[in-house]
């Protein structure tokens, strides 16, 4: 087990960790190991999985030759043996209070606010990357000023410093006219902020860390950055991607589109997206996206809520959903909020909710990375599992039960249906609304079109996101649509942009 922990990195104590687990854990753990006894039954023997009374015993794995009951006791005989694992809460313990480990402290801390953890002046950017810093909002250029920040207007036309960031300072010595006057002024320029869940945030886990046959250090050399985003990757998503990928496909974003359409929104991205976050939750975060209506540039915002209003663990998942009428109220709020926040000539686009059956049509009869190795776990059974232990993220969808998948989907409809209303009916002082509909049944077409397969765009290992090529292609999905219906939503195209690429290159970076 210490072979395999050095795999691990060793940034936060991640080695470190895993050797302390497997000194105290390790020998017994390989003693159920040695008995050739399946993950689920081990899971069970060291309670990280549990039954409650009357309830079937999950499994994921073909059931053993004398039964699950029986083999678990069996297993259990092994730990109740264990100097450390005698008692059954030691195991499941260490893992609760991760959260009390020196990098997980600061980790927890940064979910919970949704802003930088590292961020000496305040101003919610930071130049640092992961822990909701410049992965996650543009990089800040001076963190020692709070008047220094991606997305505002600049001060005094940038003749002396970079006061928005955007690699654009200083003036023409021909002329006397500031590069920012000069190349920005009259441009409409602005900035990308997303408000969503874990699609939006782009939550992926690499497979490489859950196959052992193609385990090796480099599989594990990026474990510590995926946990400090929160096994997100927004600097590769859909919304503000501006980074190469390293997790496979490519990237593309809005972002880099409104880049490239106006250099002078250089680093003006906000990726305000947390795992789980719905209409229902965004108040608890939404105030961690900032924007000043005096100070800053407009925005195109995108609300993208397009699952955990329908998604839940719950048996009885159909009461747990968002009724059309929260919806309404929920998403109503959010908009005033944004509308007392918003510089006046912004844009929100709300986006409707997926249809979820994609995933059981293109996945349940594919084997899922655990079971490639020996053929012996589908999706169908990897979904099954999940609902058995309660820990289905979206009971609704990812089951076999035909009825249910299509009544989610006449839920996320009614609830996608209140937001195309609001779209059309609702008015604000600050930002017109807009409405984009039905997302990934165009990325599934265009990437049929290029000769590809629907089960290509989804992440192998949850069964339930849309991976890094789904995002690339529907960026420029989103984009190319709504510079066809609404051709000023992202300002003008800036006719300077090869004269700011040729005096300032990559204007800073990112």
């Amino acid at each position: 087990m210490k072979f395999l922990c050095s795999y691990l990195p060793e940034e936060g104590g991640i080695r470190g960790i895993c050797i302390l687990v497997s000194d105290l854990f390790g020998p017994d753990l390989i003693k159920l190991l040695n008995q050739k006894l399946k993950a689920d039954v081990i899971c069970y023997a060291i309670k990280l999985c549990k039954t409650e009374l009357h309830q079937p015993v999950c499994h994921l794995y073909e059931k053993p030759a004398l039964g699950l009951k029986i083999t678990i006791k069996q297993a259990e005989d092994v730990v109740r043996k264990s100097n450390y694992m005698q008692n059954n809460e030691t195991f499941p313990g260490v893992l609760l209070k991760i959260c009390s480990l020196p990098l997980f402290r600061m980790i927890c801390k940064t979910i919970e606010s949704s802003v930088p953890a590292e961020d000496y002046d305040q101003d919610k950017f930071s130049a640092f990357p992961s822990l909701r810093g410049y992965h996650w909002r543009g990089r800040d250029c001076n963190d020692m000023n709070s008047s220094i920040y991606p997305g505002r207007s600049p001060k005094d036309w940038d003749s002396q410093q970079d006061s928005n960031c955007n690699g654009i300072l200083g003036f023409d010595m021909e002329d006397g006219l500031s590069y920012e006057k000069k190349f920005c002024e009259g441009t409409d320029s602005r900035g990308i902020i997303i408000l969503g869940d874990s699609a939006a945030a782009h939550f992926h886990i690499p497979p490489e860390w859950m196959t052992p046959l193609n385990m090796s250090k480099n599989s594990f050399s990026n474990l510590a950055l995926a946990i400090s985003n929160e096994l997100d990757w927004p600097q590769f998503s859909m919304y503000t991607g501006f980074q190469n990928s390293t997790i496979g496909g490519w990237t593309q974003s809005l972002y880099l589109r409104l880049r490239d359409w106006n250099r002078c929104n250089h680093r003006d991205y906000q990726n305000i997206a947390r795992n789980g976050g719905s209409s229902r939750n965004l108040e608890h975060f939404l105030k961690s996206m900032t924007r000043d209506q005096q100070l800053d540039k407009p925005a195109v915002v995108f609300y993208a809520m397009i699952g955990n209003d329908v998604c839940n663990e719950s048996p009885d998942t159909l009461n747990h959903m968002t009724t059309p009428e929260d919806m309404r109220a929920y998403v109503m709020n959010e908009l005033k909020y944004l509308d007392m926040n918003l510089p006046k000539g912004s844009h929100v686009i709300l986006m409707s909710l997926a249809d979820g059956r994609s995933l059981w049509n293109n996945l349940h009869d594919r084997y899922h990375p655990l079971g490639q190795l020996n053929k012996d776990i589908t999706y169908e059974q990897f979904y099954g599992f999940l609902t058995c232990m309660k820990s289905n993220p979206c009971e609704g969808w990812m089951t076999k039960n035909e009825t249910l998948r299509n009544l989610t989907t006449e839920r996320a409809e009614q609830l996608s249906n209140v937001l195309q209303e609001i779209s059309t009916s609702a008015k604000f002082n600050n930002f017109g609304l807009g409405y984009f509909e039905n997302l990934y049944q165009k990325v599934i077409a265009k990437w049929k079109s290029l000769g590809g397969q629907p089960w290509e765009l989804m992440e192998p290992i949850d069964g339930f996101h849309p991976n890094q090529i789904a995002s690339a292609i529907g960026a420029e999905v989103i984009w190319e649509e709504l510079l066809q219906k609404q051709p000023d939503i992202f300002g003008k195209q800036n006719p300077f942009n090869e004269e700011i690429v040729k005096i300032f290159g990559d204007q800073g970076g990112h």
